[in-house]
């Protein structure tokens, strides 16, 4: 196991914990010892092997045998046991989100609950209500949870799906008769959910390349194969749709497999018009001949029109555009030149602010802001006031000794629930840089909460709306919020809104950000990184503001160190 899965496994050991009622400290234990794997810089099988895994903090005795078993057998008797011990149906009703482990086991001993198909059925009935501790927002929230799972049972998130494809291709790619292998479908034009993975190779053996795939490590079962596609389950739960293709047509092939469906149909009927003829095996004119293909950019010039980069081929304007000479030149990954909202081991994060500052400089960055939570989020160790003032000492005493790099001095201060914020006036003033965001009272209606958060944009201290619409993908549907009123008083305010690129967020989404691009609101797209490791969900948000249709000039953390200060500054004032 790598540290990821096996990270994963003590998270569920949390859980399965929870579950069976035991120790509320020992499941504490296997949750923290789980994000101190995470965060690892290097292999826990490189640690064991120099005899370095008690130097891991919080790892006492008994898990670093864990540990051990693990990384020398590949499992783990303690969870094999635990594992049978604790009913299938208490972590079935676990993956509905909003459902805790204290609830499920309340649901499943008194409604004696076999499934989540019973349970929804028990929750339409009106008997969850009635159970001690529960009532009718309970039960409406169980059953908005149950859409919610079974919606992400069909849609996987782009940052889950994104890591397996990569995999898969980089798999593929080392197959000695493949000449080329790309990412297409949905997940190639970045969307923020996908249905399964699309992949197209070229190869002159598309049997020897099937046999390959079907005997890599992350193919769990064969779901079909032809003459040149298959189908795959990977081990993850997701499907990979591979299709093998001459070297000849593999630019077509990927035009076409990339899609979008409108898109391509648009480009059909201009070629038709053209007397020219579009499909996914090339270009060819009325009298027969076909136009050479030689990478897809050829595609759209024999069609008189600019390049399309895949994350805006949606037709939603870009093949007009393309056509007069108006697409933007979009925000590429090496264009952000920091990141302004992240947390350190001062509240919930795992990795010391210098160090974060010093894996930034690695990235390339000339800045970045730490933002740790106010007090108000006690759940993430949020900072009282005299804390952050040590804070912001320190930050500036860290800035002294740096080089290439500086640290703003931030914070994210809570929302509350009247729209006033968790730090007085006075203290923010203090600071380089503050994001305010909604931690709490998600169920307000849509014209309190957009009441709320207009009034925090309205304080002069706030330089950034944090993940401004509070959603979680696939577990949490976004707080009803006028998205219309917020991009309009951002505009008013100068008030800058956030893509977070987590990958459970990506808040705002492409839509709401190419909203507020068109009314002349700047963004900022952050990680809200919690490690070192999570500074490289930036490539998530960029996606997002690529799909916006969003340049450089549009987005605060793309300028240079100089620009962004005094932009910063002006807003204050």
């Amino acid at each position: 196991m790598n540290n990821a899965e096996i990270a994963a496994l003590f998270w569920e050991i949390s859980e399965l914990l929870e579950l069976s009622g035991d120790n509320p400290f020992k499941a504490r234990a296997y949750r923290h010892a789980a994000e101190k794997i995470e965060s690892l810089p290097e292999p826990l099988s490189t640690m064991y092997e120099e005899g370095r895994l008690g130097d891991i903090e919080g790892i006492g005795e008994a898990l670093k045998k864990k540990l051990e078993e693990i990384i020398t057998t590949g499992r783990l008797r303690y969870y094999e046991d635990l594992n049978e011990k604790v009913p299938r149906v208490l972590v079935e009703l676990l993956d509905i989100p909003g459902v805790g482990p204290k609830t499920a086991r309340a649901l499943y001993e008194h409604l004696h609950i076999g499934g989540i198909d019973e349970l929804e059925a028990a929750a339409k009935a009106g008997r969850v209500r009635e159970l001690p501790g529960m009532g009718v927002k309970t039960e409406q929230n169980i059953l908005r949870g149950i859409q919610m799972l079974r919606g992400r049972l069909d849609r996987i998130p782009l940052g889950v799906a994104m890591p397996i494809a990569q995999d898969f291709i980089e798999s593929i790619r080392r197959i000695p008769q493949v000449l080329e292998v790309r990412a297409a479908g949905s997940l190639r034009r970045r969307k923020e959910t996908i249905g399964d993975i699309d992949i197209v190779a070229a190869s002159g053996d598309a049997i020897a390349v099937m046999d390959a795939i079907e005997k890599l490590p992350r193919t769990r079962e064969v779901l079909s194969r032809g003459g040149t596609r298959m189908v795959v389950m990977a081990r993850d739960g997701i499907k990979v749709d591979t299709w093998v293709v001459g070297p000849s047509f593999f630019w077509s092939a990927l035009h076409h497999s990339t899609g979008s469906k409108a898109h391509n149909v648009k480009l059909r009927g201009m070629a038709r018009e053209m007397g020219l003829k579009i499909n996914e095996y090339g270009i060819s004119r009325e009298d027969g001949t076909e136009i050479l293909i030689n990478r897809e950019e050829d595609i759209y010039s024999a069609l008189g029109l600019d390049f399309i980069a895949p994350e805006l081929r949606e037709d939603t304007g870009e093949i007009e555009a393309a056509r007069e000479g108006r697409l933007p030149r979009l925000l590429e990954p090496g264009d952000i030149r920091g990141d302004l909202h992240m947390h350190s081991t001062w509240s919930d994060g795992v990795t010391s602010i210098e160090e974060m500052a010093e894996a930034a400089r690695r990235m390339g960055y000339s800045y970045i802001a730490i933002c740790d939570h106010s007090k108000s989020l006690g759940v993430a160790r949020g900072l009282a006031e005299e804390t952050l003032r040590r804070q912001v000492k320190a930050i500036r005493e860290l800035n002294k000794r740096l080089t290439g790099m500086r640290v703003l001095a931030g914070v994210e201060v809570d929302i509350r629930r009247d729209g006033t914020l968790d730090h007085p006036d006075e203290l923010l003033a203090e600071l380089d840089i503050v994001v305010a965001s909604v931690h709490s009272g998600f169920r307000q209606d849509a014209d309190t909460m957009t009441a709320r958060i207009i009034a925090a944009m309205r304080n002069p201290h706030v330089d950034i709306i944090g993940h401004p619409t509070g959603r979680l993908l696939g577990r949490r549907e976004p707080y009803a919020v006028n998205i219309d009123a917020l991009i309009e008083a951002a505009a008013e305010t100068g008030t800058v809104l956030e893509i977070n690129s987590y990958p459970d967020r990506l808040d705002l989404s492409d839509i709401h950000a190419r909203m507020a691009k068109e009314r002349g609101v700047k963004l900022a797209i952050n990680t809200d990184a919690h490690s070192r490791e999570q500074l490289g969900y930036i490539e998530y948000g960029v996606s997002v503001a690529r799909r916006a249709w969003l340049s450089r000039d549009d987005v605060i953390n793309a300028w240079e160190g100089e620009r962004l200060l005094k932009f910063l500054g002006e807003h204050k004032h």
